[in-house]
């Protein structure tokens, strides 16, 4: 990824963080195996020993806001996301 194009993702996603079109992030947790994080928080919304849990859960809340889930593999990187907003 280009130091421009890495530039825009972090300001697009800092531009939803905390807000109602936040997504929903399914990422390795070094304390509980997987976690769902919410852009802008630091702490993890919902934590779970399996990563199947963790998208399930990440589906519901995302489902609830309307936003989007991304969905990382063990390396950190995204594998996959699934859209919940408005057609």
């Amino acid at each position: 990824m280009t130091h421009d194009k890495k530039r825009d993702q972090d300001e697009y996603f800092e531009d939803r963080a905390g807000t109602d079109d936040a997504r929903f992030h399914v990422v390795p947790h070094h304390d509980e195996g997987w976690a769902v994080k919410k852009e802008g928080n630091d702490e993890p919304a919902y934590t779970a020993d399996s990563r199947n849990d963790a998208v399930d859960e990440a589906k519901r809340m995302a489902e609830e806001a309307g936003t989007m889930v991304y969905i990382h593999g063990d390396d950190g990187k995204i594998k996959e996301q699934l859209e919940y907003g408005d057609e």
